[in-house]
């Protein structure tokens, strides 16, 4: 196939063969000539013949000269003018001895003026009118003879031939710079895209966009269809073939696509992108159109969005979706042969101290460390993956019991390793749980999420059985959870029907035995199974988070019951109210602002409040619990410390915490009278008590005598049986409002 030419090219060649028409069309009059002269010139005139049929030969081989190369000089238009001029001249000679001298000048200076429009600009072809109207004239004044009105008929004939030759000249002018303007523009866009354009048949490379060589490394003139072969990847030249015969053999303007690699000048390959059009069947085309873009780019964006997908940022192990995909494919393998399947779920225990103490990027840099060491300490076959946050997974196959233990043991072992992070050396420690799937009529996907969510139940009983171990995944743990889930439901069932009800006991002044307050506590009036304490339900109210919306509800509650009793009974305005908090309460960012917003809604004087708190939950975190105890302090609340002398915690820390109240547990009050060392205990909290001057409240008085000597110790109030059961509000507003009748 001959090589597409470029836009100035292809204008050389359209004056070249204008050039040689031209000649022909000269040497076809110079015959007509020689007819004349032989058939209508006397015998004596004869002689031009000679000079008339060497001119023929002179033209008709000019027409074999270099016309395509002659074409592309700068001097061939003036040259090509000067020549239409000097065929006037000699024409007028012709005529100058022709019976009919004006006739034949005139013809014959048009059919020149008309050639000269095709390869001259306006001016060059004016130039050439000009002569001819000039040459005219002169031989009308030479020859004009008789013929008066045929001469002028001739001279307005070629003057207005000039003018519409000069007016073709310039429309045609104008078209071939609006072609070239559009060509001008359609190369620079092909030249500066980012494809390069390919014009391709059996013949060869019919045309190479000027962009190629930036995008392939290969300019156009190395193209051939043997080195665009050599190009494609050996391990796609098959697949490309196949594509470019199957565009080939389909319809008119038919196209395609496909992905390949294309070996660079350097050596690398790239990812190509080819779009192919099939215009074999146009003739002014002929050829196969590719376009070809490179997605090396995109292609690797693609692969490390697909790679982020499915693998952990940190540690580029598998992450949970891969690891989802894998249990699947092991699943459907190994059920049909009976085979195992079984996970290992791994949690690192305390790896939140680490980001809390040293930050985060220290514990990225520990996790990552862990992460090593496990991928040692597993099978070549196993897949190891990260979940999220400092819990990973290990998926393994066709092991046993023993070898699971085996290898929990290993991954124990490698975590214990001490890590070495800056000037910190680190040990971890990490809670495994282990699970095995269970070969049935389930589909995967429901084998993959119970293996899972096997794995998590024993992970979670490893962390409850101490940490730092393994344990192997047991069906009552998942009727545990069915069962926590199932209570979780009621609780919260019970919550939106509003089946919690607040009690209150009496907290009385021990020497007089009157009340000076009381404590709510919360009972649930259960539908079917009647008035429930709390040890039915405040456990799994800790657990599941319930009690923070339980407990904003009891204090609520017994805020609004006290403001009232504070404003419809006389006398009772000295009485106050205490409410326990859960350690699940106490560590909720919103505690304050809860107790705050309570207070303002029931319009309860805040030094009416008590808030209780377990000793033992003040000591998970003293720092943190000093804060929140000072804001709530600030609130104008009282703090007491409940069960007082079960916990462990020292004077010094009793002594930061921002307290008003301390309360001697029941366990001490029970034994008081018949045992010297409770006996002795409650004497020293009392005294403690008065040293650090707190008030103290002992709970679970039941007989009188402990009445007696508590109060002989100086103990300053208590609660218990002896004085009154838990009882409801309308109780307790029946007991205010008889004491101030008796009073």
């Amino acid at each position: 196939m001959k090589r597409w030419a470029n836009f100035e090219s292809r204008e050389h060649g359209h004056l070249a063969r204008q050039i040689r028409h031209n000649l022909w069309i000269f040497t076809a009059l110079t015959g007509m000539g020689l007819v004349r002269v032989g058939f209508d010139w006397p015998a004596t005139g004869h002689w031009v013949l000679a000079p008339l049929a060497l001119a023929m030969v002179v033209l008709a081989g000019a027409t074999r000269l270099p016309l395509d190369r002659l074409a592309a000089r700068s001097w061939i238009r003036p040259v090509m003018a000067g020549a239409y001029v000097a065929a006037l001249g000699a024409l007028a000679l012709f005529a100058a001895g022709d019976p009919e001298p004006t006739v034949m000048f005139a013809t014959g200076a048009m059919v020149t003026m008309v050639a000269a429009s095709t390869t001259s600009g306006v001016r060059d072809g004016l130039g050439v009118g000009a002569a001819g109207v000039a040459g005219l004239l002169i031989m009308m004044a030479l020859f004009g003879g008789d013929h008066g009105y045929l001469n002028l008929t001739l001279l307005i004939v070629m003057a207005t031939m000039t003018a519409l030759c000069a007016f073709t000249t310039h429309n045609r002018r104008l078209q071939q710079e609006q072609r070239d303007e559009i060509a001008y523009r359609t190369s620079a866009l092909l030249e500066n895209g980012s494809d390069a354009i390919l014009a391709v048949n059996a013949a060869g490379v019919g045309y190479v966009s000027s962009s190629s060589g930036r995008v392939l490394g290969h300019e156009g003139g190395e193209l051939t269809l043997d080195s665009l072969t050599a190009m494609i990847h050996p391990d796609e030249r098959e697949r490309v073939s196949a594509f470019l015969t199957e565009l080939a053999a389909a319809p008119a303007r038919h196209t395609a696509r496909i992905e390949s690699r294309s070996r660079h000048r350097d050596g690398d390959y790239l990812d190509v992108e080819v779009i192919g059009t099939n215009h074999l069947a146009d003739p002014l085309i002929g050829a196969l159109i590719l376009t070809v873009r490179d997605v090396s780019t995109q292609k690797a964006l693609r692969g490390e969005l697909d790679r982020q997908a499915i693998s952990d940022p940190l540690t580029g192990l598998p992450n949970r979706a891969l690891l989802r995909d894998r249990i699947g494919s092991a699943v459907r393998r190994h059920t049909r042969t009976a085979g195992r399947v079984s996970l290992l779920l791994i949690d690192l225990d305390d790896f939140k101290k680490v980001n809390d103490t040293l930050g985060h990027l220290t514990g990225d840099e520990f996790l990552l460390a862990q992460a090593r060491r496990m991928a040692a300490a597993v099978r070549p076959g196993d897949t190891l993956a990260r979940l999220g946050g400092d819990e990973f997974a290990v998926l393994v196959e066709d092991l046993d019991e023993i070898g699971l233990h085996t290898l929990a043991q290993r991954l124990l072992a490698a975590v214990h390793e001490p890590v070495r992070l800056g000037d910190s050396v680190l040990t971890g420690g990490a809670s495994i749980g282990i699970a095995t799937v269970k070969a049935g009529e389930s589909s995967d996907i429901d084998l993959t999420d119970e293996l899972i969510r096997d794995a998590d139940l024993a992970m979670y009983a490893a962390k409850k059985a101490g940490r730092d171990r393994a344990v192997t995944f047991e069906e009552s743990m998942y009727q545990a959870a069915v069962a926590e889930a199932e209570a979780r439901t009621e609780l919260e069932r019970a919550l939106d029907r509003n089946e919690f009800v607040v009690v209150y006991q009496p907290i009385v002044d021990l020497p007089s035995g009157l009340p000076i307050g009381v404590e709510a506590l919360v009972r649930w009036q259960h539908p079917e199974r009647g008035l429930l304490g709390p040890n039915e339900f405040i456990a799994h109210a800790e657990r599941t988070g319930l009690i923070v919306p339980l407990g904003a509800g009891v204090l609520r509650v017994a805020c609004q019951e006290m403001a009232r009793w504070h404003r419809e009974i006389p006398g009772a305005a000295a009485m106050r109210v205490s409410v326990n908090l859960s350690a699940r309460q106490f560590q909720e960012p919103g505690l304050v602002d809860m107790v705050r917003e309570v207070l303002a809604e029931t319009g309860i004087a805040p030094e009416k409040v008590v808030l209780e708190i377990t000793e033992s939950m003040a000591m998970e975190d003293v720092d943190a619990t000093v804060l929140v105890l000072h804001r709530l302090r600030d609130l104008g609340v009282r703090l007491a410390i409940d069960d007082f002398g079960t916990g462990y915690s020292s004077l010094s820390y009793l002594s930061r915490f921002p307290i008003d109240i301390l309360k001697i547990d029941k366990a001490f009050v029970d034994g008081i009278t018949a045992n010297r060392e409770d006996a002795a205990l409650a004497e020293a909290v009392v005294g403690l008590g008065r040293a650090l001057r707190l008030q103290t409240v002992a709970e679970g008085i039941e007989q009188a005598d402990q009445q007696s000597l508590l109060t002989g110790l100086g103990c300053t109030y208590g609660q218990g049986y002896l004085f009154a059961r838990p009882i409801s509000a309308d109780e307790i507003t029946a007991m205010l409002r008889e004491m101030r009748a008796d009073s």
